[in-house]
């Protein structure tokens, strides 16, 4: 039996060119897994703001709840007095219903998003009991640094991925074209050399035949030359795209927070102004000047106020996170130095 081994010489660098395409390739699918990583701690952050909302909004409306069940045993006994008449008491009544059905569907979407986080880190559901939370004075945002450097995008794994692959596109179009070229291979056999050989086999040891493959003219060459340069140009499209979308994503993150900062210091000093306006309703309540009606259109102004102040803080944390996502991984005073 013949034992027949076969070496090819990489004459023209084209296993080479494969090697760097899958080196690229290995490269893109790493950045593909920071984006994951990245992705999955900027959500598990956003969840647990969200859970925080829920935490201190319950606890407003747990506030106007109980606010709402001392008046209306104060209007109990006032009609069994015969102060005031039953139509008050059912209006109260009315109200605290409305009140508690609405706590009720916090205390629901409190459960629901704790059900949630417990997914996104691989808890298995009901398995996780995240003690209740503070917010609004508890969690701050840090101060985005005037003049954020551009190239922080560099780090971004999408861009990343995206550049690597336009590396693997290049290479594997390199190639392709290098496909066209002549190969050699020496073939190493237990019998002699054929007789077309036997002038090639004059610069060869003994025993070795080479063999001489010329596909230039191979259509299914070409074609396979045409295919690889479509996919490096979608690779490069892609990759600008990539780029593209990440300066919106860092200017939309940027306005947000702008915007919902001032939004949130107009929101405070309107929450300000109804907390007194509250205290002078209920005086004058007592006293008889204003109605049960203005009372309640008091209360449930504040209230609203309250509500959209946690929310509204709760969005810049958000945002503050979708930033640091954005620029691939946020910033410090170093990184910003060494730009």
């Amino acid at each position: 039996l013949d034992n027949a081994l076969n070496w090819e010489f990489d004459l023209w660098g084209k296993a080479k060119k494969g090697v760097k395409s899958k080196e690229a390739l290995y490269r893109a699918s790493e950045a593909d897994w920071r984006a994951g990583q990245l992705t999955l701690v900027s959500s598990v952050a956003s969840q647990y703001f969200g859970l925080l909302l829920l935490d201190e909004q319950y606890r407003n409306q747990l506030r106007t709840v109980e606010h709402n069940q001392k008046l209306l045993r104060i209007y109990r006994a006032q009609l069994a007095e015969g102060l005031i008449p039953e139509s008050r008491v059912r209006s109260q009544v009315a109200e605290l219903a409305s009140l508690t059905s609405e706590k009720l569907n916090l205390e629901r979407q409190r459960r629901v998003a704790e059900l949630q986080l417990a997914t996104l880190i691989g808890t298995p559901a009901g398995e996780l009991s995240i003690p209740a939370g503070q917010l609004t004075g508890h969690v701050t945002a840090p101060e985005v640094p005037v003049g954020l450097p551009s190239d922080l995008l560099t780090r971004r794994p999408d861009i990343l991925a995206k550049g690597y692959g336009v590396l693997a596109a290049h290479e594997l179009v390199g190639q392709a074209h290098l496909a066209r070229l002549p190969s050699v291979s020496l073939t190493a056999t237990g019998g002699t050399a054929s007789n077309v050989l036997s002038s090639l086999l004059k610069v060869w040891t003994f025993g070795l035949a080479p063999s001489i493959n010329i596909p230039i003219f191979d259509p299914g060459v070409k074609l396979n030359i045409r295919s690889r340069t479509i996919d490096m140009k979608v690779a490069e499209e892609e990759y600008k795209r990539t780029i593209v979308k990440a300066y919106e994503e860092v200017e939309t993150a940027l306005v947000n927070l702008q915007f919902r900062r001032a939004q949130m210091d107009r929101l405070t000093e309107q929450t300000s102004q109804l907390r007194i306006v509250q205290r002078a309703q209920h005086a004058k309540f007592s006293e008889g000047l204003v109605t049960q009606l203005e009372v309640f259109e008091t209360d449930r102004s504040l209230l609203a106020a309250e509500q959209q102040i946690a929310a509204i803080h709760q969005r810049i944390l958000t945002d503050t996170v979708t930033l640091y996502k954005a620029l691939g991984g946020g910033w410090t005073a170093r990184l910003i130095a060494e730009r």
